[in-house]
């Protein structure tokens, strides 16, 4: 098969939850640009629809719908939704992430929202549009984790800034997300679904510039991540170019870490 059908998401239904967010838009707006039909998911409808419509101003297949990763009953309507409206589903792209806490001294309460959607509302939404996937004959699951799932914070990069009281969980649900694909990639198997995982670094967000100039020192291309960086990666994973890759993470930070 020519590599350009392999690439091609024409024909499949994908759904990228936090598709509204930073690293979100650009997930979305590539596997629109490879001609998938994608669903944008998040609990502000609002914003997701303001972005599903900047989208199709400019000829891209993008729809939004709300979900409460938080609260089975949504997630369980957003699955029917998408069943009744699409037919069924290709591509999960677990993007969506909850901040709830503010640093090492953060309350238990925030922590629990964390797990509770970070953890448990991955788990759940997971499972339960792999039963969309497996209707289909088969497809692709794509976690987003964070180079910060694999390595511990480097607080150098924070030097002559207020930003140094990293929050801790991030750290924790980003490296089980990354074992999480692991394990669907052994367990879904027999349903003809891979799971694999992506594992960013920072994504440039005019942030404050000493901290940019600190980070940019430790990467050999020089940079944080742009808007375009993450989007051949989720193709490759979302396409028949992936066939047999299953169960990877791949870490995509510019080389910081090699």
């Amino acid at each position: 098969m020519n590599v350009k059908d392999l690439l091609s998401l024409k024909g499949k239904v994908i759904l990228v939850t936090g598709g509204a967010g930073m690293y979100g838009k650009c997930i979305v707006e590539g596997l629109a640009q490879a001609d998938g039909t994608v669903i944008t998911a998040s609990r502000d409808l609002q914003h997701g629809q303001a972005f599903a419509d900047e989208c199709k101003s400019n000829g891209l297949d993008v729809h939004a719908m709300k979900v409460d990763q938080a609260d089975h009953n949504s997630v369980v309507e957003l699955k029917k939704q998408i069943n009744d409206k699409f037919g069924g589903l290709d591509v999960l792209v677990n993007n969506a992430v909850a901040r709830t806490t503010k640093g090492y001294n953060t309350s238990l309460e925030s922590l629990d929202m964390s797990l509770k959607v970070n953890g448990t509302g991955v788990f759940d939404i997971t499972r339960e549009m792999a039963e969309l996937i497996a209707k289909r004959g088969g497809g692709s699951i794509i976690n987003i984790a964070s180079m910060m799932g694999m390595f511990g914070p480097d607080l150098s990069n924070y030097d002559g800034t207020d930003m140094g009281d990293i929050a801790p969980d991030y750290f924790f649900h980003r490296g089980g997300m990354i074992n999480y694909t692991r394990y669907l990639a052994r367990f879904l198997a027999s349903k003809k679904i891979r799971a694999n995982c992506i594992s960013p670094g920072g994504l440039f967000n005019n942030q404050n510039p000493i901290f940019v100039n600190n980070y940019n020192k430790k990467v050999p291309v020089g940079r944080m991540a742009n808007n375009d960086d993450i989007k051949g990666i989720v193709v490759l994973l979302a396409s028949d170019a992936s066939a047999y890759i299953n169960g990877e993470n791949i870490l995509m930070d510019g080389g910081m870490h090699c």
